[in-house]
């Protein structure tokens, strides 16, 4: 007699992963679609989106001088990489839509009043490390660099590694700006106070500098740009918390 509840706790737990498996797979196709609707919906415009993404490149090269290929295939892949990129970059709102719809029943109610603002916020500064790349970084390092070719060399980079290089970029300042975010999780969890967070500026400051070095090219300038928003950052992510989660923000 004894075995038979042991035997429907056993079939209940097993439905409930077989439940969990199935909203997974759910989640991730829904997610997959919508990487593939942005892909195709890019697809005709392969060349134009290549162009605009090596304009900072193209803009910043010595007159005369222009990007090259180096292997037979480049001209069609590294063009239509790029596009799958962009298209994975602008799905990105849906794909988290998706974890969030996955991991939300199993939190409570005031849980979720904290994760819906952090999720758009997360989004947020991710799209906003990219253009703060895209459109302020990449300018000044390229400019850097073509001012520091040496005399006798002509600069032609080549497509596919300028697409390895940006790419780079873009996921390091895309998750530099998240650092709010991290800030927020550290005190909403109790991992850390405000008050410890605050005395450890000095540190912070400092290893803003080291990431950026580790992050970026070696040059003074892109390394600057890195640090110094991380670092602001830092300190948007103690007034969020304050805002979000007062009665942590405050506790010492």
């Amino acid at each position: 007699m004894s075995a038979k509840p042991e035997e429907s706790e056993e079939a209940l737990a097993e439905g409930t992963l077989m439940s969990h498996l199935l909203e997974l797979r759910s989640r991730i196709m829904k997610a997959a679609i919508a990487i593939v609707v942005a892909f195709l919906s890019l697809l005709y415009f392969t060349n134009p989106v290549f162009e605009l993404v090596s304009k900072p490149l193209r803009d910043a090269l010595p007159e005369g001088s222009q990007m090259i290929v180096t292997d037979v295939a480049a001209p069609f892949m590294t063009p239509l990489k790029t596009v799958f990129f962009v298209a994975l970059f602008l799905a990105m709102p849906v794909v988290l839509f998706q974890v969030w719809q996955f991991v939300a029943p199993g939190l409570y109610k005031r849980e979720k009043r904290l994760a819906i603002p952090l999720m758009v916020s997360s989004v947020l500064l991710f799209y906003l490390g990219i253009a703060f790349a895209y459109f302020l970084v990449f300018g000044l390092m390229f400019g850097f660099f073509a001012n520091v070719v040496p005399q006798g060399v002509e600069m032609s980079p080549d497509i596919s590694a300028y697409l390895n290089f940006v790419l780079g970029n873009f996921l390091a300042f895309g998750l530099a700006f998240e650092v709010p975010i991290a800030t927020v999780l550290l005190i909403w969890s109790g991992l850390v106070s405000v008050k410890a967070l605050k005395k450890a500026r000095p540190y912070v400051f400092l290893g803003a500098f080291v990431v950026g070095m580790l992050l970026t090219p070696p040059d003074v300038f892109s390394q600057t740009l890195l640090a110094l928003p991380m670092y602001a950052l830092y300190e948007a992510g103690l007034v969020m918390a304050r805002v979000l989660i007062p009665a942590k923000a405050t506790a010492t």
